[in-house]
């Protein structure tokens, strides 16, 4: 709406200009006629739209440049005191070979006729001019018209079916015009399109044709207030575009703040997805994915879209990727661990070292299936979830282009940075090296080596030292080993450990190293043994048989001592027989001797030194 209206008045010398400003201000003819009136406002408050208006008298006749006017005109028949008969016969042929000629008025400055009505007029023709509705040679709505409408109407059928039922039709009127239909309202508005339209109205709600019957029938009685109030709640501007403050609202963040979708962000798009998965296979269709987008002003989404996020056999989006694609964020490092969903990625490394290939793999591509990716439709984004401790996050990979003289602030602010690497090109790591250096070596953002082409026979870096060794140099996880060139889906747990690695920036986590050669390997598949599970089932086992003696609340603080410091190592020491007999020796023994009470000391204390001892050793840094 707009802040104020501003009221011209032209005309040859002499047709009574000022008269009507003169008797509009002070509701009476003025005995004597300035030559030309000064600008009047009219305050807000007294007026009909609630809105400002200012009232210039022009003593020159203006003229519109051999152009369409793109303001609304009102012509205006003064001195009708004057004649006897209407001038409208003659009047009307000319307002209907202009467009821009809102309305004609018959008006008597002398007498005081249709004065105030003339200047509301004016006021109406500007907040709600009737030119970019209503053609009135064809008498119907205009193709804009109905395109804004149309997108209205698919913007209220929240259920999809082609139809507004009486709950979306006060949904729609509560929208627009903040109080709801009563129930016989709503019944009269459905009978008025059925008497004049066989199929405005189906299975008793409004279709879309009932839908613009109705505005065009507004239109034509004159209430084109009604459906400006539609349109403009709806974002749109007097040209019937779209507003940008409607496409791109301001969201001032803070600059130590993040923004993130909510939860109830996640449930609309939820519903957005359900209403035009019709077939319910949870992946969009192009027809559903393009039917979702009807209601936009253009095509957000490319068809590099299927390259970004988790698509279907078929190359549809699935509910997963659809949700990832609206995901955004941004970066914080302020925190040592942050309750934060969405993390960044950005990818380096030289050209061909396998950067685009990491990206397809997380969205479960193997190579074959990357092969047959149109290069048109390359995507440089991947994003889709993984789990940490449980929890669901996403990770956004960006690929950036290899262009080592010049790194934009945008390619250096992410959660996490790659370097990637094929490791059968002598000369690839030498690029990783060279950027982490320059651009990252004293930043905050943690850093993972990628050795892709894993698969490929290995051959020394042209480096001054081997990238194992840069790594442990820099404080850095080794390098982790990747292919794409598998079977089935590449395995996922790289990009879990980057997500890890993005959740905690400052820590420094020792669960990167996958060799299965280091004393932390070792201990880490040692841990998950099968052998290791049968241990603690007896220990256990041990515990719950010690809870039916009475004696067992003195015993159970040293077995849990010993379950803490050491509950995965007993058969690796060949300490399960020991701490069955000691466990039996405690629970045999008379708790008031002196026996009992050495008994239980050693026992603990074994235990607890053998598991402290252990710890260190297998745990200590590489």
């Amino acid at each position: 709406m707009r802040k104020d209206v501003r009221i011209l008045l032209v005309g040859e010398p002499k047709v009574g200009k000022t008269s009507l400003i003169m008797s509009l201000v002070s509701e009476e003819f003025p005995n004597v006629v300035p030559y030309r009136a000064e600008e009047i406002t009219i305050p807000a408050d007294v007026t009909p739209e609630r809105v400002p208006t200012h009232i210039v008298d022009y003593s020159v006749l203006m003229r519109c440049g051999g152009g369409v006017c793109r303001v609304p005109l009102i012509l205006v028949g003064n001195k009708s005191d004057l004649v006897e008969h209407s001038s409208m016969e003659t009047i009307l042929p000319i307002m209907n070979q202009h467009s821009e000629i809102e309305t004609c008025v018959e008006c008597s400055a002398k007498n005081l006729k249709n004065i105030s009505e003339l200047f509301y007029y004016a006021q109406k023709a500007v907040l709600h001019p009737t030119g970019p509705l209503y053609c009135p040679e064809k008498k119907d709505m205009k193709l804009l018209c109905v395109k804004a409408l149309t997108r209205i109407f698919k913007v209220s059928d929240l259920d999809n079916d082609g139809i507004l039922n009486d709950n979306e039709l006060n949904f729609f009127q509560r929208t627009c015009f903040n109080t709801p239909l009563e129930p016989q309202a709503l019944e009269d508005v459905k009978n008025v399109v059925r008497k004049n339209l066989s199929d405005g109205v189906c299975d008793n709600g409004l279709s879309l044709k009932g839908f613009l019957f109705l505005h065009t029938l507004f239109i034509q009685r004159g209430r084109h207030e009604t459906t400006w109030t539609v349109l403009r709640r709806f974002g749109y501007d007097d040209d019937l575009e779209l507003n940008q403050d409607y496409l791109f609202p301001l969201l001032k963040v803070p600059s130590d703040c993040t923004t993130e979708l909510n939860h109830n962000a996640y449930l609309f798009l939820q519903s957005v997805f359900d209403k035009h998965d019709k077939d319910r296979d949870c992946a969009l269709s192009p027809e559903e994915l393009r039917d979702l987008f009807d209601v936009f002003p253009y095509m957000p989404w490319g068809p590099d879209v299927s390259n970004t996020v988790c698509t279907n056999d078929s190359g549809w989006i699935t509910y997963q990727g659809y949700l990832s694609q609206w995901t955004d964020k941004k970066i914080d490092l302020q925190k040592k661990q942050t309750q934060r969903s969405v993390f960044h990625c950005n990818v380096f490394g030289d050209v061909g070292s396998g950067k685009s290939g990491f990206l397809q793999a997380f969205l479960g591509r193997n190579l074959m299936r990357q092969k047959t990716i149109r290069e048109e439709h390359r995507s440089y984004y991947a994003i889709s979830t993984t789990y940490v401790y449980g929890q669901e996050k996403y990770l956004l990979l960006h690929e950036v282009f290899p262009d080592f003289d010049y790194l934009s602030d945008a390619d250096m602010a992410c959660d996490i940075v790659c370097l990637v690497y094929d490791v059968s090109n002598p000369y690839s790591f030498e690029y990783c090296a060279k950027v982490f250096k320059q651009y990252f070596m004293d930043s905050k953002t943690p850093c993972m080596m990628i050795a892709a082409k894993s698969d490929l026979p290995e051959i020394k870096q042209v480096y001054g030292c081997s990238p194992l060794d840069f790594c442990r140099m820099h404080k850095m996880p080794p390098p982790q080993s990747f292919t794409c060139s598998t079977a089935a889906a590449p395995s996922r747990d790289i990009y879990t450990k980057l997500t890890t690695m993005a959740m905690h920036p400052h820590a420094r986590l020792r669960c990167m190293c996958t060799c299965n050669r280091c004393t932390f390997c070792l201990c880490q598949n040692f841990l998950n043994s099968e052998l290791l599970q049968t241990v603690r089932a007896k220990l256990y086992a041990v515990v719950l048989r010690s809870l039916s003696h009475r004696r067992c609340l003195i015993l159970l603080p040293h077995v849990i001592t010993i379950m803490l410091h050491v509950p995965h190592l007993f058969d690796l020491l060949e300490l399960e027989t020991l701490h069955i007999q000691v466990s039996i020796a405690v629970l045999q023994a008379d708790p008031k001797s002196s026996t009992f009470w050495l008994r239980a000391s050693v026992g603990a204390t074994v235990f607890a030194l053998l598991g402290l001892t252990m710890y260190r050793v297998l745990l200590k840094p590489r």
